[in-house]
């Protein structure tokens, strides 16, 4: 299958909102009723799987050896992005490399092998999604089954993005079955990554949120990117921490948390260095602040996309190998390395 590069985390938020709304008819909102779930909201001294851990993507932006960044950095975790449908309701890496078998197990056994460990991703901007081309939600949560099986996962990350994140059909069938993987699978985390506005979740995302709620799904961490906006120049610090904010507030309504409880049930993934759209910018600086507002306030979850870009450009300066800024190697996997939550 090909993909464009850069398509692989690409957001339009501004684009989708108006088809996202045109989609669900204007009726997607829910409100949680006797279905919610009672959360769990750990506060834990060590990282929880999944917990952290950068994106580290194997299909193109010359991927480093994850081993070589243990060693250099310090981190254990990492985020295998993305696994996707081959087309049916059968998962693959990419939509198109083997489950097993291929460079994707064999860098999971090399970090495992080192001592770390990994969350899988499934979703991601581009190709065909699990949430699309599984026709029930038990038949999604038999593909995202076969994952968990096949690598005897702590955690797994449903980035829902696209138009597997604006069908409100879609984001039912998601959580309906993410609810049975938690019954299936004793302990495992679950985490839920969208896109965001800077204030936080747009329409969509508040209904996800809802229907989670509704459905009596104990999401271990939502979490949102806070970046490709599509507002110009904007202080990516600030704008992700407003957005988590949003976040924050989302969760607590929709599950009846404390704001305290509630920030230790959100989190994000930010993006390192530029950004897709013109005019955003995630300094070292910017990330070192949001990771310390991380630890502030517990957040469940904070990553980025991605480690393939944790580096300064060289001659050729592919957006997909490199931050496009002034850094040191891996400066922003060290930020991350230490956070417990």
């Amino acid at each position: 299958m090909k993909m464009s590069k850069r398509s692989k985390r690409t957001r339009r938020l501004a684009l989708t909102a108006t088809c996202a709304l045109i989609a669900t008819g204007g009726t997607a909102t829910l409100v949680a009723t006797t279905a919610q779930a009672t959360p769990t909201t750990p506060k834990a001294t060590a990282a929880a799987s999944g917990q952290t851990g950068p994106y580290l993507y194997l299909g193109w932006g010359s991927p480093p050896k994850a081993t070589d960044v243990m060693s250099a950095t310090g981190t254990t975790q990492f985020t295998m992005a993305f696994i996707l449908s081959d087309g049916g309701c059968n998962p693959k890496w990419d939509g198109s490399r083997a489950l097993t078998g291929g460079s994707d197990q064999s860098t999971i056994n090399s970090i495992r092998s080192a001592g770390g460990d990994v969350t899988v991703s499934f979703g991601g901007w581009s190709g065909n999604k699990l949430g699309e081309k599984c026709s029930s939600a038990s038949a999604l949560a038999g593909a995202y089954q076969k994952v968990i099986d096949a690598y005897k996962l702590k955690s797994i990350d449903i980035d829902i993005e696209a138009s597997e994140f604006e069908n409100a059909t879609v984001r039912q069938r998601v959580i309906d079955a993410l609810k049975i993987v938690k019954q299936k699978n004793s302990g495992i985390k679950v985490y839920v990554t969208f896109g965001t506005t800077t204030s936080g979740p747009d329409s969509n995302g508040k209904d996800l949120v809802k229907r989670g709620a509704a459905s009596g799904v104990d999401v271990d961490g939502w979490a949102v990117m806070p970046f490709d906006f599509g507002q110009g120049s904007v202080d990516m610090a600030a704008a992700t921490k407003s957005a988590v904010d949003g976040l924050k507030n989302t969760v607590a309504s929709a599950y009846g948390l404390s704001s305290d409880d509630a920030y230790r049930k959100v989190g994000f993934s930010s993006m390192n260095g530029k950004t897709d759209v013109a005019g955003e910018t995630v300094t070292l600086d910017n990330f070192k602040s949001v990771v310390s507002y991380a630890k502030s306030h517990h957040l469940a979850r904070v990553s980025f996309w991605s480690l393939n870009r944790d580096r300064k450009c060289g001659s050729d300066g592919d957006a997909d190998a490199c931050s496009g800024i002034d850094q040191g190697t891996y400066d922003f996997t060290k930020v991350l390395a230490g956070y417990t939550g």
